[in-house]
């Protein structure tokens, strides 16, 4: 748990209003003596409450302080002439009233304690909403972030190779080789592009099925009516990693063999064919 989501936890909040158990604020000690942040976090929080217990304080009456020493002289009077009959009863009464200004005392003071205590709790429920809300909109953000670098990434991947294939094409050294579709894939096409200088083969499919399960495109080089393979084609390689070298060649084709190639092609799984 890094510092932020530390102070959002609400410790700081329990902590202060002395809800927090002897293990918390034992852990929230030692770390406001490390930690800087979750320390001024602290003291603001700390700030913010002693503004609403002063905000909600209740000022007693300017003449309570005379009223309470004038009931206090008076009891003291009538301990001190205990041989008059009605000293009991007014003594009672000065109880009476002494206690119900105590008890009033009390009860503002509870009062205010009340309201401290609603508009702190008041305050750690918002301060908590404010966390959670702040955290899903991070979560969002950044997951929109992760989601955006990724498309990027993979734009600029895909503008490498594109710009890998126009350097190929535009090589003047290299030969391009058309192969039609034979009677069985009228619809398929390839091409070839041979590099005359360092005999590189490079491989763009133009027009073929996708290769089913298991099974892999074949590169074969006819050279002397004889055919040698070329390479397996694969659709990362398209048209800008060469498959093989072939010092010469009269013809190109295609098969479809298992997974990995084929010394000899199969001919029944025959593509496309052109001549150089």
């Amino acid at each position: 748990m890094n510092s932020k989501e530390y102070i959002s936890s609400g410790i700081l909040e329990s902590y202060i209003l002395g809800h927090a158990s002897p293990e918390e604020a034992g852990i929230l000690e030692c770390v406001m003596k490390n930690n800087a942040e979750v320390r001024e976090a602290f003291e603001e929080a700390q700030k913010t409450f002693e503004m609403l217990a002063t905000a909600q304080a209740v000022t007693p009456p300017n003449d309570l302080k005379s009223k309470i020493w004038d009931k206090i002289q008076q009891q003291e009077k009538v301990e001190s002439d205990i041989e008059k009959p009605v000293i009991p009863i007014q003594t009672s009464v000065q109880q009476s009233e002494i206690t119900t200004t105590a008890q009033d005392i009390k009860t503002e003071k509870n009062g205010s304690w009340k309201n401290f205590a609603i508009a702190a709790s008041l305050l750690f429920l918002v301060s908590i909403g404010a966390n959670l809300y702040w955290m899903n909109s991070q979560a969002e953000i950044n997951e929109k972030m992760v989601k955006l670098e990724s498309e990027a990434q993979s734009k600029n991947v895909a503008m490498q190779n594109m710009q890998q294939k126009l350097d190929i094409v535009a090589n003047p050294d290299m030969k391009k080789i058309v192969l039609a579709g034979v009677d069985k894939h009228p619809q398929s096409k390839a091409t070839v592009l041979w590099d005359t200088s360092s005999k590189d083969v490079y491989l763009n499919v133009n027009s073929l099925p996708k290769a089913p399960e298991g099974m892999q495109y074949q590169l074969w080089a006819i050279a002397d009516g004889k055919p040698v393979s070329a390479g397996m084609y694969s659709e990362d390689k398209d048209g800008r990693i060469a498959l093989s070298n072939i010092p010469d060649a009269q013809a190109f084709a295609i098969t479809l063999e298992k997974k990995g190639g084929s010394e000899v092609p199969t001919m029944e799984n025959m593509y496309v064919m052109g001549g150089v």
